[in-house]
Order: structure tokens, then C-alpha cells, then sequence
């Protein structure tokens, strides 16, 4: 039997870390904002003499449309940087099940071929 090459992969720890810490970053942003306008909407019924349990109900129902048309671009960050996390996890994800394998996949492989991993019978017919 063949020794198979499991060598960890070569990337640099700054190149991924980089875009999980702009996601955390959009993540944490968009959170808080989301907080921030419940407790807007809450705190301003609450002034009006609306009970506080009723105002923060109110607040997070009221909350999702808002949040929805005010935070919609850092939502579009936050959805961007999850994706492309998604993919990069498919691509290792790919090029592991390769290697257990004991294939070397291509770089443009689609990592998002059937579980089994297989198009048909390999070189050697199975």
C-alpha cells in the first residue's frame, strides 16, 4: 500500500484569520445594533407611559422590520462574510476527503460535488 501525504495545509494563519475577524467584527456590529434599536423602540414607549415588559415585546417585534431596512448593509457584510466562511470550509472540507482518499484534488475543484465525493469509477475501476 501506498504512504499517503497528509501534510497540513500551507496557508498562512493570517490569511485566515483576517476575514473571521472582520466577520466577529460585522457579527458583534450588527448584534449590538440590533440590541440598540430594540432598546430605542423600548425606551421611547417607555417614556410614553407604556408599561416596560409591553415595551421591550413591542420592541422586538417591531425591531426585525426596522433593523431589516436601517442595518441593511452591515447585514450584507455579515451575510458576505458568512459565505464566503462556507465556502472556504467546502474547499478544506473537499481537499481533505481527497486526500483520505488518497487523492490530490485540483485547485478549481467544486467542492460541492455529492457526499461520496465520486463522479463515476477511478483509474483503477471502483
Amino acid at each position: 500500500m501506498a504512504a499517503r501525504n497528509l501534510a497540513p495545509v500551507d496557508d498562512t494563519r493570517e490569511e485566515r484569520q483576517e476575514p473571521s475577524g472582520q466577520l466577529a467584527r460585522d457579527l458583534t456590529l450588527y448584534l449590538v445594533a440590533r440590541f440598540a434599536l430594540v432598546g430605542a423602540v423600548a425606551a421611547i414607549l417607555a417614556l410614553l407611559g407604556v408599561p416596560l415588559l409591553v415595551a421591550v415585546l413591542v420592541g422586538l417585534v417591531t425591531g426585525l422590520p426596522i433593523g431589516m431596512l436601517l442595518l441593511r448593509g452591515l447585514n450584507a457584510r455579515v451575510t458576505a462574510g458568512l459565505a464566503a466562511r462556507n465556502e472556504r470550509r467546502a474547499r478544506e472540507r473537499a481537499r481533505l476527503r481527497a486526500q483520505l482518499r488518497g487523492e490530490d484534488p485540483p485547485e478549481d475543484e467544486d467542492p460541492r460535488r455529492d457526499e461520496a465525493g465520486s463522479d463515476g469509477p477511478d483509474a483503477e475501476g471502483r
